[in-house]
């Protein structure tokens, strides 16, 4: 049998060229202990950012002393095993080198039996700069590697990208959301690992064939044997068991057990069906006593990349169970700039937010991390869907035999440590290289090649091909064959010719569309331009102003301060949000208001977006915007704030991804039609009414329609000729309703505006909120005597309204409550909100005053 411990207790470190040490924790970073020590001010704070840029260049060391437990010092085998390092390491215990690590990816284990006794052990690790590791391998290549988001300059090396040659977090050198913090340390968790006679090393669930009717699996157990013997192995779970004779040689052994479970509850995402999770525990016996166990969790289920060709080109969407799946989430990045300090209910949160939102899918995005295991094992717990990233994003890289043999090991091992959740339904190479590269096109991509002569071209493709052609694909077919691999994300097909490169309206593969936002393009382009599967668009906002006072002082806000500057690292974000919003939302008053306006802003131009996507069913099978979260305070295009607040984004997200749904679109001949969609198997059969109001709340028009759409689908359930319906009214001043009712229970409830919000004649609405009797003061009615729009309520106290930035219509009363996540949970619960302040589009506009209650 095994024994475990941790090496987590009284570590110090220090600069390798200084003397003195000092405290640290682990896991953690660099960056982390100097702020704990007080030698570096709040990295995320002003422009502190630029004086942190020393840390990268020098070397650091880490140092702790530890005893061994009597029981692990019985064991014939002592390993030394360290989950991160990060990045360039060399490791010593009591004096003597063990290890010299280069990839931060990787996990690292040492058997130390000869070398530890059991008390006063010394564990040094001594951390080389990344930056002066990797800058001479620039002169030796004889060029840079492109690698748009590597800001080395205010890296101070100039033009020198070293990010491309480190195994190591990508963004962790900068990029058009994120800081350039540089960092070197223990960032996962070190342990001793102590066994005799024989260990399980790995044990993988493979699914052959899954249905309702029945579970045909291939248990794979890897045994390490310390010598030859005869044993069992015993597999259990869910009161089934199957048994195996083995025959253990020295070394490592992979036996398989088949194993069929009859009607099996299958694992289904959020949405479709309970996400069902099954513990197997693997026994090797000796003589009927257990010698060694392991025990991994997975969901019984079938997934796959469905790309068959049709009239229209190619298909490109999940099957989940033989069920096909609209995917509705969002790009998942780190959520933090500093890894260890992300906490499990951190990630508990943003997986209660994906739920809460109605999404099904998120894309851990390759310029980030292989995530922690709570993740994964959270998205197993709710039916998230992951697309998973290689940790390759916007560069080229390396082609040499030790890079390359470096990658092909951490593809292995990240793939083996992932491929028993059941959340995991793609393996994708890379991020949007294909596309910036574009080989086969001489005048396509991002202008990369064309700095490079004929010989460079080829080594560079070449390396590229090893990397993601080769060596990954290879790593997923041979470790998770259930499981898809997709080279890069955008991209149509991996054909080898022009033909294999995303645009922006291919009919194949998937895509990212900026030509909103980047291209300055008007949202209506969002109705026009869908692909098979949305894998990436967006547009930005600010936090709000809590949370941007959190980085700036009050005397710092304007758009054009250093300080805000510094946290918008999208060159042209103010100028395009400052745009934007001239062309649809009108001049805010001042800069909070501005703050509101940007996010309003964002959450209109997502909810155009992924309503459109949802119309284009099964045309369209996938929806997944950018970006999830954040990993510092700053202007991004995230939903959730790096605090983990709600921007108005993430409401509107909400409401635009409900399983069933409402939606507006104009045709061009001049119809305004209403669609139903639904991404529930069961046919849905409801009411439809419709209403045309004036801003007063005066009814004008009314229909009422039987509306029945076929499962896992879209429809348009009503049409009407928009200049017939408006021909006597002013356009700026009436809005139309629509109302879903199923068995007599409100659906989902849109609003039309035939203008944008700039054009509108909004008045000053007085808005009345009262508490709902017997709530114990957490549920509000707000009411209005004339339209107010993108109603925002704030508390004094920490938590979330359970919808905000809604649309309140005159004699149609808005029922809120106000919630807090408890740690640890995934649900939030009814809490006193404090003091509420209440306001609307109109209180934000220039020359209104805000409305309190």
């Amino acid at each position: 049998m095994g024994e475990t411990q941790l090496v987590l207790k009284d570590w110090k470190f220090k600069a390798c060229r200084d003397k003195e040490w000092r405290p640290a924790v682990v896991p953690g970073c660099v960056h982390t202990d100097l702020l704990r020590e007080g030698i570096i001010a709040d990295p995320f704070y002003g422009t502190n950012e630029r004086n942190m840029q020393w840390i990268d260049k020098i070397d650091w060391e880490y140092e702790t002393a530890f005893d061994v437990s009597a029981e692990l010092m019985k064991c014939s085998s002592l390993e030394l095993v360290f989950d991160g390092l990060d990045t360039y390491a060399d490791v010593y215990v009591n004096g003597a080198p063990i290890l010299s690590a280069d990839n931060m990816f990787r996990t690292w284990r040492v058997n130390v039996k000869s070398l530890v006794a059991e008390r006063n052990n010394v564990l040094n690790i001594r951390f080389r700069s990344p930056v002066q590791e990797d800058l001479p391998k620039i002169e030796k290549l004889g060029y840079n590697l492109p690698s748009t988001n590597d800001q080395s300059e205010l890296g101070e090396i100039g033009e020198q990208k070293v990010s491309v040659f480190a195994r190591k977090a990508p963004y962790h050198y900068g990029w058009d959301w994120g800081p350039r913090l540089v960092t070197s340390g223990i960032w996962r968790e070190v342990r001793l690992e102590g066994w005799s006679d024989c260990r399980i090393s790995d044990l993988f669930v493979e699914q052959k064939s899954v249905s309702a009717a029945e579970a045909q699996l291939v248990i794979h157990v890897e045994i390490e044997s310390e010598q030859e013997g005869q044993g069992k192995v015993r597999i259990v779970t869910a009161g089934e068991e199957w048994k195996q004779d083995v025959s253990l040689q020295p070394g490592t052994n992979i036996v398989q057990v088949p194993a069929v479970i009859a009607e099996p509850e299958l694992w289904w995402s959020r949405g479709l069906g309970a996400a069902r999770l099954y513990a197997f525990t693997a026994e090797i016996l000796r003589e009927e006593k257990q010698a060694a166990t392991c025990s991994v969790r997975t969901g019984l289920r079938t997934v796959r990349l469905v790309r068959n060709k049709d009239e229209a080109g190619a298909s490109f969407y999940f099957e989940l169970n033989g069920v096909p799946v609209f995917a509705k989430g969002a790009n998942h990045i780190p959520g933090h700039s500093f890894i260890p300090e992300v906490t499990e209910e951190h990630y508990r949160h943003e997986i209660a937010t994906a739920v809460e939102s109605n999404m099904n899918m998120l894309r851990v995005w390759g310029g980030g991390i292989y995530e922690q295991a709570v993740f994964y094992e959270l998205c197993d717990e709710q039916g998230i869907l992951v697309w998973q990233d290689f940790m390759f994003a916007c560069s080229m890289y390396p082609g040499d035999e030790p890079f390359l043999n470096n990658v092909r090991l951490e593809a292995e091992e990240n793939v083996k440590r992932l491929r028993n959740h059941p959340s995991i339904a793609l393996w994708c190479g890379n991020n949007e290289i294909d596309i910036a590269w574009a080989m086969y096109d001489e005048h396509g991509g991002w202008g990369w090649k064309q700095s490079y002569d004929k010989e460079q071209r080829n080594f560079i493709w070449n390396s590229y091909e090893s990397i993601f052609h080769e060596i990954l694909p290879k790593a997923v077919a041979t470790l998770q064959p259930d499981v898809d691999y997709w080279p890069s994300s955008p991209m149509i097909s991996l054909s080898g010719d022009i033909n294999q490169h995303s645009r922006p309206l291919t009919t194949e593969g998937d895509i990212h569309y900026w030509g909103v936002w980047h291209m300055l393009e008007p949202f209506d382009h969002y109705n026009k331009k869908i692909g098979r599967f949305m894998s990436e668009y967006g547009f930005q906002s600010f936090p709000e102003y809590s949370s941007v006072l959190a980085f700036a002082a009050e005397e710092e806000l304007k758009l054009d301060s250093e300080v805000l500057l510094a946290h918008q690292r999208s060159p042209d974000g103010n100028r395009l949000i400052q745009g934007y919003m001239n062309n649809y939302m009108g001049e805010p008053k001042d800069f909070p208001s501005f703050l509101y306006m940007s996010q309003v802003l964002q959450a209109e131009a997502m909810k155009t977006a992924i309503e459109a996507h949802r119309r284009a069913m099964p045309y369209c099978m996938g929806s997944l915007y950018w970006q999830m979260n954040d990993c510092w305070p700053a202007a991004s295009w995230s939903g959730l704030d790096y605090y983990g607040k709600w921007k108005a984004m993430q409401y509107y997200a909400k409401a635009s991804l409900a399983d069933s749904i409402l939606s507006f679109d104009r045709t061009e001949d001049g119809k305004l039609c209403v669609h139903a969609i639904t991404d529930l198997l069961a046919p849905f059969i409801g009411t439809l009414r419709v209403r045309l109001y004036d801003f007063n709340g005066v009814l004008l028009k009314e229909a009422v329609e039987s509306v029945a759409v076929e499962g896992n689908s879209a429809a348009v359930v009503y049409s009407v000729d928009e200049c017939t319906l408006v021909e006597k009214y002013d356009r700026g001043s009436v809005m139309f309703l629509a109302e879903l009712d199923q068995e007599g229970e409100l659906v989902d409830r849109k609003l039309f505006y035939f203008l944008n919000t700039k054009e509108l004649k909004l008045g000053s609405p007085a808005i009345q909120l009262s508490e709902v009797e017997g709530s114990g003061g957490t549920r509000y009615v707000l009411e209005t005597d004339k339209l107010a729009k993108q109603v925002w309520l704030t508390a004094t106290e920490d938590g979330r309204f359970s919808d905000n930035f809604f649309d309140l219509i005159p004699g149609i009363p808005k029922t809120v409550e106000f919630r807090r996540r408890t740690s640890g949970e995934m649900t939030s619960r009814p809490t006193l909100p404090g003091r509420i302040n209440v306001c609307s589009m109109a209180d934000c506009l220039a020359g209104e005053a805000d409305n309190e209650a």
